[in-house]
This record gives C-alpha cells, sequence and structure tokens, in this order.
C-alpha cells in the first residue's frame, strides 16, 4: 500500500460534530502523549500533518483524516494528569460516545510507548475493547529507543501483559520509520476485510 495525498479534512468536538465515515475508518487512541500524531505523520510520510507536541494531552477534539483508501480518526489522549477533573471527564464522555458507533469503526490502533508497562489507563481501554468487540491492534510506539533485542523483548512483554498474541503489537518508530510497512500491510488487510 502507498499513501500519495493524505489530508486533514476536520476537527470535531462533540457528538454532534462527528463525521459518518464514507470509507473504511481506523481509530487511532492512546494515552497522552504516546505518539499519535507522530504515527499519523510517519503513515502520511509527512511532518506536519498532524501536529506533534512535546506537551502531552494536546489533541482535546477527534482529527479526520483522509489517507485515500481509508481515514483514521485521531482521538483525544486519555489519563493526562495535568488537566482538570471535568476536562477529563469531557474527553472520557467523546470516547464512549465515539465508540458508541462502532459499526462505523473497522479498526482501532491502541498506541503505547514501547518503554513503559501499560498504565491503568491502558488496561482499561483494552477491557473496553474486547467488551465492545472492537477488533483491534497495539501500536508500541517509540521503538527507536531500544536496541533491537530489547525492542524484541519489551513487545512480547507487552503482548502478554495486554493478553495478546505477539503478531497483535507492531513496534514502530516516527524516527527511524521501523514499523511502518507492516502498519500498512495490517491497514491494507483491515480495508480487504471490510470490502468482503
Amino acid at each position: 500500500m502507498e499513501i500519495k495525498n493524505a489530508k486533514f479534512i476536520t476537527s470535531a468536538a462533540s457528538e454532534a460534530q462527528f463525521l459518518r465515515p464514507e470509507k473504511p475508518m481506523i481509530a487511532v487512541c492512546g494515552k497522552s502523549n504516546s505518539g499519535k500524531s507522530t504515527l499519523i505523520n510517519l503513515l502520511a510520510g509527512r511532518k506536519r500533518l498532524a501536529k506533534t507536541s512535546a506537551a502531552p494531552g494536546r489533541t482535546r477534539l477527534v482529527n479526520y483524516f483522509d489517507f485515500g483508501d481509508f481515514w483514521l480518526a485521531d482521538l483525544p489522549g486519555y489519563g493526562y494528569a495535568a488537566v482538570s477533573r471535568e476536562e477529563k471527564e469531557k474527553w472520557a464522555k467523546t470516547l464512549d460516545k465515539f465508540f458508541e458507533r462502532k459499526e462505523e469503526i473497522s479498526h482501532v490502533f491502541v498506541l503505547s510507548d514501547i518503554r513503559r508497562d501499560p498504565s491503568e489507563d491502558d488496561m482499561q481501554m483494552i477491557t473496553f475493547l474486547n467488551y465492545h468487540i472492537l477488533p483491534f491492534t497495539v501500536i508500541a510506539t517509540k521503538s527507536d529507543k531500544l536496541s533491537r533485542m530489547k525492542r524484541k523483548e519489551r513487545t512480547r512483554k507487552l503482548a502478554q501483559a495486554f493478553g495478546l498474541g505477539e503478531g497483535n503489537v507492531i513496534a514502530v518508530s516516527g524516527l527511524s520509520g521501523e514499523g511502518k510497512e507492516e502498519v500498512l500491510k495490517k491497514i491494507s488487510q483491515i480495508i480487504e476485510n471490510g470490502a468482503e
């Protein structure tokens, strides 16, 4: 799969603004600062399609991107401590409402920093997706921070922690581009399955 012209569509602040996807839609979720924008830019082959920030908690809206054969929906990061409780609850409601429309979601990419053990929020997200029978893949981000040996070990460990097979965890680096082809292959499968 080759992505030639990914573009930003729009942002939604509430359920009323959610778009009905015209193509298979993959949701991208994860803790604040887990690398969602970096992954989107990596797949698009562009530096600034999704705005990245060193300060976590930047994505407060659902941002939609058109990747040609599919859409990506970048969801607000969860588990960020430095925002008010009201703000956190607002994000949680937005996420809940988004996932309520599960017939519109083809797949979910759950991002998790490869160097860290899953947080309570991560585990909650996986439980939620399993409960709602939403297909998902864990993307282990920031893999360039570890040696090849350590990456393999951490990928295995994350798969165990999430109760998944190793094939359901893809190690990715926005810096080195590692894992990009694997993610694109996964996306091709998702699109094919949707066409059946």
